[in-house]
């Protein structure tokens, strides 16, 4: 299960995060403690990825990603400004309407 896997991989970053030992034996405790079925396999696997990259630096450059994924949002971004234009017009339309409202209700009580 797809979901299974990125709990172990959210397990081993809350050991992380807690300045736990991201080893076997902790990250079992995790995976137990969220209810899930422990695979050995999968947290081997895990802690021998792990192990071999520095995961302070990839956390970092992690922060960076979602700016880069700005800077290609530009594609979606014209029919996102378009429905946002669409949103501001019906917006005025109903300020108009108000507006309209409010004089003749105002011309109503003084007699105009």
């Amino acid at each position: 299960m797809a979901q299974e896997g990125k709990a172990y991989i959210h397990a081993a970053l809350a050991l992380y995060y807690a300045g736990q030992e991201v080893n076997e034996e902790n990250l079992k405790k995790v995976i137990e403690a969220l209810g899930l079925q422990v695979d050995e396999a999968k947290i081997k696997m895990l802690v021998a990825s792990l192990s071999e990259i520095n995961l302070e630096e990839v956390l970092k450059s992690a922060v960076a990603a979602p700016v880069a994924a700005v800077a290609a949002a530009p594609a979606a971004a014209p029919a996102q400004a378009e429905a946002e234009e669409e949103k501001k017009e019906e917006e005025e339309e109903k300020e108009e309407e108000q507006e309209v409202d409010l004089s003749e209700g105002l011309g109503g009580l003084f007699g105009f």
